[in-house]
């Protein structure tokens, strides 16, 4: 039926993202020339270079879809997997709606957290700070998504491209032959200047409408990042990005966004201000204070502010490299065509020495789109994508991309309305007044919610950002209750970012010691690199003790899968696969708790909420049985887990996550 394709195109991988149907070495002129080839309707873009010559059903390459088992979804153990979700997931969803009503006597403890919903009869929990700062302005930033792409098209119309000014040397003796040439290039870089320039303007008005005069204090560390990168010696630019804006980090968070209250005591000493202490008159005397009162939208700039530490932590390295690359352009040794390059080489392949201007710094660090909250792009990636629109923007995949978004929207509404898993451990209640089943799901739709919460806003601005017409990774692969593995859950979570910590962090420190360091030497380089990343992770979230603790407990909970890796390779159970996927399910369901139980340490209940949680599972008979039938009912779901990557295996698609 019509309906169910378009399901299926709706949520299929390909229109989430092409990365994830396409090879990152493939150029992108390539696969649209597969867009004739018959298409399935769960992957709509798949082309014909994947697919094997002469392949009856045109079975594709990429992926290595040999050697994958075959189909299990109809057989009578996943008959019986599907009668378990049946039963399961309507009960985790029921057992939590009720202890969610008013008459439960836990209720009066977290009311007053709830504020008016929009579903009749029901309140709606927007406790958590952080998401009521989105949902709270959505009306203005749909209005901001509409109005920023219409005003690019007017300022498109009053300054056009004009790239016979950027090449002034066409051939007026052969001008066909000189336009075949230059114009290219030319209206690259036509077409760059026209978007920098509009993306400044836009960004400076953003940003004092954001933080007001705290503007000011952005633009003067934006330069003084930018001063060392491109005035110091060229083996001091890594170590003087990474002391400077790991400082800056501490700094904001200490210093609390250098008020200018504090400026002004510190250069006027004499001032009334601090003559009269923190009487009113003072404080209103102070010309700093009057400057501060005109903080913006957002005031707490430095919050935000971690997400462009990333950026321009990315420029420098990007210049730094680019500085290494003697003699002639890496696209005209690998004879690339720059208008048709793999995502692969937009983001390794060096800009021009000139890109690398003040300019077009500015315009990539305070990028409105994604300025706020990412997704993270590469500099040399975004000046690629500013010089030569990416074929993987479609209108039609954009318009389902916005569907998917107002879907997630709505369910986040729903649950926020008929779940108060936040609000009831924000009350800190008495745990025991809750059965070992209520105690998990509650611990597990605060994880669902931490995630539908950041799922949002990142859709949003990537949406945003698709609507003119730039395409950045997509930061979330998997729904959060698909993932058994903790390696892969990170690889799939705030996926930008992942990526970002592997070019810039892991691959310098040396990742797992390459090609030279095998087995158990290749896996403690790389445990104790994945220590010193997720150290840095930590501390770029947030400068504070708990989630230290979430850093260095997500690091000891990767070493269980690490080791079993080790222990038990897949290629000594190749004659074995079902024994195998039975060994597998069972380490699975391991991860899953520790992942659960580092993730709410981190971001939902902290170390002493979980000890409550912990407590009232398995401080009791019945609550140890239900803690078997719960671990019985995650290798249910592990099987399926495993399936869907199976089939994904099938389809040519590899995903790693």
């Amino acid at each position: 039926m019509i309906w169910i394709d378009y399901l299926r195109r709706l949520y299929s991988l390909d229109t989430l993202d092409t990365r994830f149907t396409t090879s990152s070495r493939t150029p992108p002129k390539q696969v649209a020339a597969g867009a004739d080839a018959p298409i399935d309707p769960a992957r709509p873009s798949q082309p014909s270079w994947r697919r094997k010559a002469g392949s009856p059903n045109g079975r594709p390459i990429s992926g290595s879809g040999e050697g994958v088992p075959a189909s299990r979804w109809k057989t009578p153990e996943f008959f019986v997997y599907y009668l378990v979700f049946l039963l399961v997931v309507p009960m985790m969803f029921k057992v939590t709606y009720i202890v969610s009503k008013e008459s439960h006597p836990n209720y009066p403890k977290y009311s007053h957290l709830l504020s008016p919903g929009w579903i009749p009869g029901r309140r709606v929990d927007n406790s958590d700070s952080q998401y009521s700062n989105f949902r709270d302005n959505i009306p203005y930033i749909l209005i901001l998504l509409a109005v920023h792409p219409l005003l690019r098209r007017l300022y498109n119309t009053f300054s056009p491209l004009r790239p016979e000014a950027i090449e002034p040397s066409f051939s007026s003796t052969n001008p066909q032959a000189s336009r075949e040439t230059l114009w290219p290039a030319a209206s690259a870089k036509a077409r760059l200047q026209q978007r920098v320039s509009y993306d400044l303007i836009f960004a400076f008005v953003l940003l004092c409408g954001l933080h007001g005069f705290s503007a000011l204090k952005i633009l003067v560390i934006l330069y003084i990042n930018y001063f060392l990168a491109t005035r110091l010696p060229r083996k001091h630019i890594p170590l003087s990005t990474w002391v400077f804006n790991i400082g800056i980090l501490f700094a904001n968070e200490l210093c609390k966004g250098y008020q200018f209250s504090s400026f002004a005591q510190l250069i006027l000493p004499w001032s009334p201000a601090s003559v009269s202490g923190t009487n009113k008159e003072g404080v209103s005397s102070n010309w700093g204070s009057w400057l501060d009162s005109y903080g913006g939208l957002v005031p707490r700039w430095e919050i935000s502010f971690n997400i462009t530490v990333l950026r321009l932590i990315s420029f420098n390295l990007d210049y730094y490299w680019s500085l290494g690359s003697v003699g002639s352009s890496p696209i005209e040794k690998k004879q690339l065509d720059p208008s048709n390059l793999s995502e692969r080489d937009r983001v390794s392949t060096p800009a021009k020495p000139q890109d690398y201007s003040l300019a077009n710094y500015l315009a990539y660090a305070l990028y409105s789109p994604l300025y706020l909250a990412g997704p993270i792009l590469t500099f040399n990636d975004y000046i690629a994508q500013l010089k030569y629109p990416p074929p993987s923007i479609t209108t039609s995949r954009t318009v389902l991309y916005g569907i998917r978004f107002l879907i997630t929207l709505l369910c986040m509404e729903f649950v926020l309305h008929f779940i108060y898993a936040v609000a009831i451990s924000k009350s800190h209640p008495a745990w025991e007044i809750y059965t070992p089943f209520q105690l998990s799901m509650l611990g597990y739709f605060n994880l669902h919610i931490i995630w539908l919460k950041l799922l949002l806003p990142w859709r949003f601005f990537r949406l945003w950002a698709l609507l003119d017409g730039i395409d950045p990774p997509e930061n979330m692969v998997r729904c959060m209750s698909d993932n058994y593995s903790s390696l892969a859950f990170w690889r799939g979570w705030h996926r930008s970012f992942n990526r970002w910590i592997v070019r810039y962090i892991y691959i310098p420190l040396g990742g797992s010691g390459g090609p030279s360091a095998h087995g158990f030497r290749g896996k403690a380089r790389a445990m104790i690199n994945f220590l010193a990343v997720f150290t840095f992770v930590a501390l770029w979230h947030d400068i504070n003790l708990k989630l230290l603790m979430w850093g260095w407990l997500i690091s000891l909970f990767v070493l269980p899968e690490v080791l079993a890796t080790f222990i038990f390779p897949e290629r000594k159970w190749r004659n074995s696969p079902n024994s195998y996927r039975l060994i597998c399910g069972i380490g699975a369901v391991g991860n899953i708790l520790m992942m659960m139980a580092a993730n709410l340490v981190g971001f939902a209940v902290g170390l002493d909420g979980l000890q409550g949680l912990v407590r009232g599972i398995v401080g009791s008979y019945t609550g140890l049985v239900f803690l078997t039938l719960a671990c019985a009912a995650l290798f249910v779901g592990v099987q399926i887990m495993f399936e869907v990557r199976q089939q994904e295996l099938r389809q040519g698609i590899r995903l790693k996550c």
